[in-house]
């Protein structure tokens, strides 16, 4: 299949929810009939929505190619970001970004047919986000989670370079410019957004808070490491340890996508990521196409 069965597809249109005293802006794309579930798309710290639509390739839209599947997808500017970063120049915590997410995803499923339930596709500080809302605040119909660029344990120099300026992190957040389509970085300027200071004081909490919160996460999760992922340990020691603190989930998988980097979905095999994950989330739908 070719690019331009994907760009001549579903629009992407962009939508405002209101949350709990906020206004969120996400992006929206559809099927042409009803959809067979929605994929409610969480970005990292420092990018957007527009980091599901594709970057420099039209065809690593996971925006364009889960509508082409059948699929809704719903990728918000989470709390503190789009429209609702005026209001919370902050930020929020996890628990008060989850409280806010929740809000607008009760108040989209209000107004539009979300299917046979609700997925969440979540990359970097969004997975943290994810994980949060499966665990204390789940959406109506949650069937499974699919995670990129988050573990559970951060790798050697991560809080050091947290707590540093943008400039050092870059490596981390990028990884080699090989892994990358032409023009990534210069598309991707409109997708770069300010990191609320919330995000970036409580990041170093996140071992301990996901130990906390594992337990009460019970749907399907899958999670994808980039081969050159940086800020992460996803070594088998860690992996192994991640899968059983995860104890409540029915069904826990751990993959790695070969040539990435962290930013899995602008990368050269976004798409290749992309189609894993909704095959994954095919898997976890309570009934199947068919007779």
């Amino acid at each position: 299949m070719g690019t331009a069965s994907l760009s001549v597809g579903p629009r992407v249109r962009r939508i405002t929810l209101d949350a709990a005293g906020h206004t969120l802006s996400a992006l929206l794309s559809a099927p042409e009939g009803p959809p067979r579930a929605t994929v409610v798309a969480l970005h990292g710290a420092g990018m957007s929505a527009g980091y599901f639509d594709g970057g420099a390739q039209p065809d690593a839209s996971l925006c364009a190619l889960g509508a082409h599947l059948g699929f809704a997808v719903l990728a918000v500017d989470r709390p503190g970001y789009g429209d609702s970063a005026t209001g919370l120049p902050e930020g929020l915590d996890l628990a008060g970004q989850a409280r806010v997410l929740r809000a607008a995803l009760d108040r989209f499923g209000a107004e539009y047919d979300i299917g046979g339930g609700t997925f969440l596709l979540a990359h970097s500080f969004g997975g943290k986000l994810a994980l949060t809302l499966a665990a204390e605040a789940p959406p109506a119909g949650l069937l499974g989670m699919d995670i990129s660029g988050c573990g559970h344990r951060y790798a050697p120099r991560s809080a050091e370079l947290l707590a540093g300026p943008e400039r050092a992190r870059w490596k981390y957040n990028w990884g080699r410019l090989a892994l990358y389509p032409p023009a990534t970085f210069q598309h991707s300027a409109t997708l770069v957004k300010p990191i609320p200071e919330r995000e970036l004081s409580a990041a170093s909490d996140w071992p301990g808070v996901f130990d906390a919160l594992a337990p009460h996460i019970r749907v399907p999760v899958r999670l994808t490491f980039a081969e050159h992922e940086l800020w992460w340990r996803h070594d088998a020691d860690a992996l192994d340890d991640l899968r059983a603190r995860l104890s409540a989930a029915p069904r826990v998988v751990v993959d790695r996508q070969p040539d990435a980097g962290h930013n899995i979905s602008l990368g050269r095999t976004a798409r290749s990521y992309h189609l894993r994950a909704l095959a994954f989330f095919e898997e976890c739908l309570p009934e199947r196409d068919g007779p």
